[in-house]
């Protein structure tokens, strides 16, 4: 199955507009509270949650809940809302960058499996908030993800 993937802005200057993207806050019940998913980014390898540019004919939460399934091979229920947003630097192509703006969809995950589209470019780990907060490079999601409660856990 092919999606529309928005493509970032054509200029990644300085002055350039920050792109819009969706990221999915991925979390579960764990024996000690919840816990949520990180994967590493393909290209530098960083811890990060699963985020990608909004898809042609879906929401943002629906966009959000794809990038799930296809970075981190989990499915659940998204919320319609962002808890939040962080901003970060995206390297493009040509080595370009681009100031991104990732509006965050809380998912509660019911289904993981290890059989989806990107295992074999990234590594997937369930962690505390507290962990994850530690293990992202950028601030405002690290506190996004150290503030995290699920609303019924």
């Amino acid at each position: 199955m092919s999606f529309a993937h928005r493509p970032p802005p054509a200029s990644g200057g300085a002055d350039a507009a920050i792109a819009a993207q969706v990221g999915a806050l991925c979390h579960r019940p764990g024996p000690a509270g919840p816990e949520i998913v990180l994967v590493t980014s393909r290209d530098t390898g960083r811890w990060v949650i699963p985020k990608g540019w909004p898809v042609d004919g879906r929401s943002a939460a629906e966009a959000a809940a794809l990038e799930a399934w296809e970075e981190a091979g989990v499915r659940g229920a998204v919320a319609a809302r962002p808890l939040g947003s962080y901003r970060y630097r995206k390297l493009l192509d040509g080595g370009r960058a681009q100031w991104c703006e990732v509006a965050v969809f809380p998912l509660a995950v019911a289904q993981t499996r290890d059989d989806f589209p990107e295992r074999l470019e990234r590594t997937r780990r369930w962690c505390a908030p507290a962990e994850a907060a530690g293990l992202v490079h950028e601030a405002d999601l690290a506190a996004l993800l150290e503030g995290f409660a699920p609303a019924a856990e």
